[in-house]
């Protein structure tokens, strides 16, 4: 394993400087790994809007937030579902008009381990529906702003990409023959590390070098995500775990997306997290990117089918 870049402690909050002029757009932070890095961006004096299906738990975060670090944070919420392409659009056109600057997206929010196949309004296999589709057509609406901010693209994606069968299943993207809870998530998040990737060598192509794409992970973090979406036994195994060394608390989850959108001179073709063993936690650095997240032939065939599916072309 290589040398941290940030010392044998990794990468804390306490390398961040003040973000009194920054915004930052945050999906799922009503829990988890999201509400943690939102807590910290507001605590260094950020501007935090907040992307989340459920707005009544939404006004209770910023309820719970104002609590915790004053009535003085710039906190708002604008409602989106990833699971629905009218949402996502409807929640874009409402960032673009009142949001006026973005210096990091931070694509926060996942489903994980549904145990039975189900497909979202759009007729999305809703993991992929989800992790990827929705987030893709996101990405591409707000680029616009991000652009103009010189802005960042964080994705939190996760080391299940490492897992299932380490490709993109085209002939069969709703996994309508071979459904697998575990194996599907893990297209699902392999997908949206591909498109980020991808989105990086457009990007470079276009000339765009302001705009900067980020890939990370949270590691085995002690969060809400498969007690909401899992299985019976995959709830109670996870419960388990969460009892366990093994795995880190949601605020140390959260640092590898808060430094992504905070500190400079980051390498872009990488992946961030928890570095300690099989990256589950530990100091946060870079991790070993496995070649198959980067198979051009797979990124630029993902690339052409999502905007296909989303009905949009991203314009650079």
């Amino acid at each position: 394993m290589s040398t941290n870049q940030f010392g044998k402690q990794g990468w804390t909050p306490d390398r961040i400087k003040d973000l009194n002029s920054k915004t930052f757009v945050i999906t799922g932070t009503t829990s988890g790994t999201g509400f943690e890095a939102a807590k910290i961006l507001l605590s260094k004096g950020a501007k935090v809007v907040m992307l989340n299906r459920n707005v009544k738990k939404s006004q209770e975060t910023i309820a719970t937030l104002k609590q915790e670090l004053g009535d003085h944070i710039d906190v708002s919420t604008i409602q989106m579902d990833l699971a629905e392409q009218a949402s996502v659009k409807k929640a874009a056109e409402e960032v673009l008009q009142v949001v006026p600057r973005i210096d990091a997206l931070m694509l926060n929010a996942a489903i994980a381990q549904v145990p039975n196949q189900t497909f979202t309004k759009d007729g999305f296999e809703s993991q992929l529906g989800v992790n990827h589709y929705g987030n893709f057509l996101l990405q591409m609406l707000l680029y616009p702003r991000i652009d103009e901010s010189n802005g960042r693209i964080v994705v939190v994606a996760s080391m299940g990409y490492d897992m299932g069968i380490k490709t993109i299943q085209f002939d069969d993207m709703n996994w309508d023959k071979n459904y697998h809870p575990n194996k599907v998530y893990s297209q699902s998040k392999l997908a949206q590390m591909m498109t980020a990737y991808e989105l990086q060598d457009r990007l470079k192509k276009a000339g765009k070098t302001n705009v900067k794409t980020y890939v990370c992970h949270p590691g085995a973090s002690r969060t809400s995500l498969i007690k909401t979406n899992g299985g019976l036994m995959m709830r109670f195994i996870w419960q388990l775990m969460k009892l366990s060394p093994m795995v880190q608390s949601a605020e140390k989850g959260s640092y590898p997306e808060v430094m992504c959108a905070t500190e400079d001179d980051l390498k872009e073709r990488a992946l961030y997290g928890p570095t300690g063993r099989n990256y589950w936690t530990g100091p946060v650095g870079e991790c070993k990117l496995e070649s198959h997240a980067t198979d051009k032939a797979v990124m630029e065939q993902l690339w052409d089918l999502s905007e296909k599916e989303t009905g949009r072309t991203w314009n650079f």
